[in-house]
């Protein structure tokens, strides 16, 4: 059994439980994620089940869409709603022009530092054990991409104003790696009134969307009726590579780990350059293997992950 599972996580759950629970739904201990979720959001979670998780790397490497609620006035410990309030500035009063500048200046490449409630390696500990201990340790500062930063809605108190304890739901594009809570928190420095993230759920990760993702409850039904739909091909997690058919007479070679050459690849949707990877597909469309045009004495595919 292989193929990737668009999971829909409910908060309250670490990835790793929504690994178990996969694991003992399928009866397979080759299971994998794509990308950890905080246990306390929401959202999507590619589930990679079999040889697919040998693509781990790759989903991870996908950009993020998540919906986030901050509130402003009150700073957290942890950045979010889970950690202790550690500062409270009440006495502020924001126009929406303020709050847009502030977001816009967050967008683009930034700089950001993990926060310590997180799974960061640092003298070969994770942050977030270090914390439950209560240490605090330098971070170095990490460059992600911020693509987009849109504010959805905004609660406030006052009509025209926005001040302590008004809620932002903004809707996030960034690169992996990137921490959204991080950013609610930078928010509220930058604007000098303190926020953390109450609330968030990832609605993409690469071509995976929370609408077309399936509840816990959802796949538990449809494995008690043999019903395996949720199950999808490994291709869908590369959907930004190119799909190569090729001849079944060189499968063993693929196999093998050997190369091939261009005349046996079927279905090329264009002419190939030298540095592309490949996707190779059966002619039924099974993953066989990764691969990337080479030159050698000749041009040729040469497998570099194998499936078969």
């Amino acid at each position: 059994m292989n193929g990737v599972v668009n999971v829909l996580k409910p908060p309250g759950m670490s990835s790793h439980q929504v690994v178990s629970f996969m694991r003992r739904q399928l009866q397979l201990k080759k299971i994998g994620h794509g990308g950890t979720l905080d246990p306390g959001a929401s959202g999507v979670l590619p589930i990679m089940v079999g040889s697919a998780t040998r693509l781990s790397s790759y989903l991870m490497n996908h950009d993020k869409t998540y919906v986030a609620e901050l509130t402003l006035g009150i700073s957290t410990t942890s950045q979010d709603a889970s950690g202790a309030t550690c500062d409270i500035t009440t006495d502020f009063s924001l126009s929406p022009r303020e709050l847009a500048d502030a977001l816009a200046s967050l967008q683009g490449s930034i700089m950001q530092t993990p926060p310590m409630a997180s799974a960061v390696r640092v003298g070969g500990k994770r942050l977030y054990e270090l914390d439950r201990q209560g240490i605090s340790v330098p971070r170095k500062a990490r460059r992600v991409e911020i693509h987009s930063i849109n504010i959805m809605a905004i609660w406030s108190e006052e009509e025209d104003t926005i001040g302590f304890g008004t809620r932002v739901l903004l809707r996030i594009s960034c690169s992996k790696g990137t921490y959204v809570r991080t950013l609610c928190h930078d928010l509220g420095e930058k604007l000098g009134v303190g926020a953390h993230m109450s609330f968030l759920t990832r609605v993409a990760s690469g071509p995976f969307g929370s609408s077309e993702a399936f509840t816990l409850e959802e796949i538990a039904d449809l494995v008690n009726r043999g019903d395996y739909r949720f199950l999808l091909p490994m291709q869908v997690a590369l959907s930004d590579w190119v799909m190569v058919k090729v001849h079944p007479l060189v499968h063993e070679r693929i196999q093998h780990g050997n190369f091939i050459l261009p005349e046996h690849l079927l279905d090329v949707p264009y002419t190939l350059a030298v540095g592309d990877d490949v996707v190779l597909l059966s002619i039924e469309g099974d993953v066989l293997a990764l691969a990337e045009i080479k030159m050698a004495d000749q041009l040729i595919c040469q497998p570099f992950r194998v499936f078969m």
